[in-house]
């Protein structure tokens, strides 16, 4: 069973929706259970990381599957420069900082290539994470910049797969999969 971890700044029912449609059982809750772990995320880093130190989760998460979703996938990160320079969980090495280019915030859809075969996946972010765990990438502000992240056991996706119609519920699907 996966577990989805309520921080209660996360679009959670949206996000478990998705999972339902793939048939994949997920239970929102404050910890982690026995399986793999859910990160979802809208908001800022430092108030996230503080929120899952408070309730001891960053050991709780080490060791673990684990997907991030936007800003689930940026916790990831060892770090953020999101307002203030902030640790954190330190799963996949790396540092999230402010995306440079015509539009920031970048929301939209835009072409991943590598996760997802070159679709078009939801995005809604003004920071990305810089790292080289890239399992899919976009070209924004005249770079390629991450969009997917894998070590492992460890996903992340950086678009909102459960705003993302079939393309995200595929990729949502095969994740699932790899997670056992």
């Amino acid at each position: 069973m996966l577990t989805m971890i309520d921080l209660g700044i996360s679009n959670l029912q949206s996000v478990s929706e998705a999972f339902r449609r793939i048939g994949a059982p997920v239970e929102v809750a404050d910890r982690p259970g026995s399986g793999p772990v859910i990160l979802p995320g809208v908001g800022a880093f430092g108030p996230a990381m503080q929120r899952l130190r408070e309730r001891g989760l960053v050991e709780a998460l080490r060791g673990r599957p684990v997907l991030g979703i936007c800003l689930g996938m940026q916790l990831l990160a060892d770090e953020s420069e999101e307002l203030g320079l902030h640790r954190g969980l330190g799963l996949i090495r790396g540092r999230v900082v402010r995306l440079t280019g015509d539009r920031v915030p970048n929301i939209g859809w835009c072409d991943v290539d590598g996760i997802g075969g070159g679709r078009s996946f939801y995005f809604a972010h003004s920071y990305h994470f810089e790292c080289d765990a890239a399992a899919g990438t976009i070209q924004y502000g005249g770079r390629r910049i991450t969009a997917a992240v894998r070590q492992g056991q460890i996903f992340g996706v950086q678009f909102h797969p459960e705003k993302s119609q079939d393309a995200g519920l595929d990729v949502l699907a095969a994740i699932v999969k790899e997670l056992g």
